[in-house]
C-alpha cells in the first residue's frame, strides 16, 4: 500500500556554506560502526561542528542557536558528493532535516534521500543566495517546498521554481518512495514472475 505522500515540506531553514560538501563531511566514517541508523543524527557534520583538539563547538551554522530546530537545509553546488554511503542522508534525517534545497546534488545521495521521503530540490544560484540572505536576516522565516508544483515559497515573500527528476517527484507525491515497500506490495506478482523464469 502507498506510504504517506510527500506533497510539500515546510519549516525553518539553515544555510550550510561551501561547494562539494561530501558524504564524509556530512557523516565522518568513524561514526558508521552501527547496526541501525538510530543515533546518527548527533554526528551530522561532526568534524566541522566541533574543534578536533578541544572538542569545543565551532561557529558552524548548526551550532548557532538562531537556527536551532531548522528542518530544511540549504546548500550550494554538488551537495552529497563523494562516497555512496547511505549514512549521510540518514544522519541528516535523524538530525531533524526533512528536505534539502541546493544548486545541485550527487546522484546517489539524491536517490538515497528520496527513499527516506526527504525531498532534494534544485534551485538556481541566485535563488539560493536570496533564500540564504532571507533566513540569515530572519531565522524565523518559514520555507515551504511544494513538491507537486516544484516551487519554493517563504513567509518573507520569496517564490521561485525548483527542479527534481520526474521519477523522484512522482515517487514522493504518490507515496511510493520506499522501494522495500514496493516489493512488499507486489509480493504476489513477484512470485508469479519467479515461477515463469526457468532459472529460479
Amino acid at each position: 500500500m502507498p506510504l504517506e505522500p510527500v506533497i510539500q515540506v515546510s519549516g525553518r531553514a539553515v544555510f550550510i556554506p561551501g561547494a562539494d560538501i561530501d558524504t564524509d563531511r556530512i557523516i565522518p566514517a568513524r561514526f558508521m560502526k552501527c547496526v541501525t541508523f538510530d543515533g546518527l543524527g548527533e554526528f551530522a557534520f561532526y568534524d566541522v561542528r566541533f574543534n578536533s583538539e578541544t572538542g569545543e563547538k565551532t561557529d558552524h551554522p548548526l551550532n548557532n542557536p538562531r537556527f536551532a530546530g531548522a528542518s530544511i537545509l540549504v546548500a550550494g553546488v554538488n551537495f552529497g558528493c563523494g562516497s555512496s554511503r547511505e549514512h549521510a542522508p540518514q544522519s541528516l534525517r535523524k538530525y531533524g532535516f526533512n528536505a534539502v534545497i541546493a544548486e545541485s546534488f550527487a546522484e546517489i545521495f539524491f536517490g538515497n534521500s528520496t527513499t527516506l521521503a526527504m525531498p532534494c530540490v534544485i534551485a538556481s544560484g541566485a535563488d539560493i543566495a536570496a533564500l540564504r540572505d532571507a533566513v540569515e536576516a530572519d531565522p524565523s522565516t518559514v520555507v515551504t517546498i511544494d513538491v507537486d508544483a516544484l516551487r519554493v515559497r517563504s513567509t518573507c515573500g520569496l517564490d521561485f521554481p525548483v527542479t527534481m527528476p520526474e521519477s523522484a517527484r512522482d515517487a514522493l507525491i504518490s507515496g511510493r518512495w520506499d522501494p522495500i515497500q514496493e516489493l512488499l506490495d507486489n509480493e504476489a506478482a513477484i512470485e508469479v514472475k519467479a515461477r515463469e523464469l526457468h532459472y529460479v
